[in-house]
């Protein structure tokens, strides 16, 4: 079972969608990591047992040495962050989830 990070940006509900493919899904709010700089975010991220971690900040893969990191990435390229427009990438999302790898970046597009 995957062990999912979502990046604070997203919002909560996109959590209980992912509970219900059978992931174990955290908020960085859950941790207790609100407002930690994305390298920090990752190395916590990566030292707690993380698979996947969910954002919508397009610049990590540029940002960082992605394939140096223990994680698979899922990029969410939508124009606002609202719920209701990060829902048509869930079909995207579950597919994505059971074989994403670690040191890639997926990025999704409605």
């Amino acid at each position: 079972m995957p062990k999912i990070l979502l990046d604070e940006n997203i919002p909560k509900r996109l959590k209980f969608r992912l509970l219900e493919v059978k992931s174990d899904v955290f908020t960085v709010k859950d941790m207790d990591w609100l407002s930690v700089k994305n390298g920090k975010l990752l190395a916590l991220a990566v030292e707690n047992r993380f698979d996947i971690f969910v954002t919508t900040d397009k610049n990590i893969p540029f940002q960082h040495n992605i394939s140096q990191i223990d994680l698979a990435f899922i990029v969410l390229n939508v124009s606002n962050l609202k719920y209701e427009f990060i829902q048509p990438l869930l079909p995207q999302i579950f597919m994505l989830i059971p074989d994403a790898a670690k040191g890639q970046v997926y990025s999704l597009h409605v």
